[in-house]
């Protein structure tokens, strides 16, 4: 089963999840420890899909 780093939509760099193939995921809240932004994805066989942009 292939395995993949979610990459931060905001800055490029690699996040502290990691998603499977099978992995599904609706309105996920993505924090960033680098950027220290948080945006809101959906992710289905290794494609990650932005919602939106979360600015504080």
């Amino acid at each position: 089963m292939q395995t993949e780093w979610i990459i931060c939509p905001i800055c490029g760099r690699k996040t502290h999840n990691k998603i499977r193939e099978d992995t599904v995921l609706k309105n996920y809240p993505l924090y960033c420890p680098k950027c220290k932004q948080e945006t809101l994805i959906d992710a289905k066989d290794l494609q990650i899909t932005v919602i939106q942009k979360q600015e504080h």
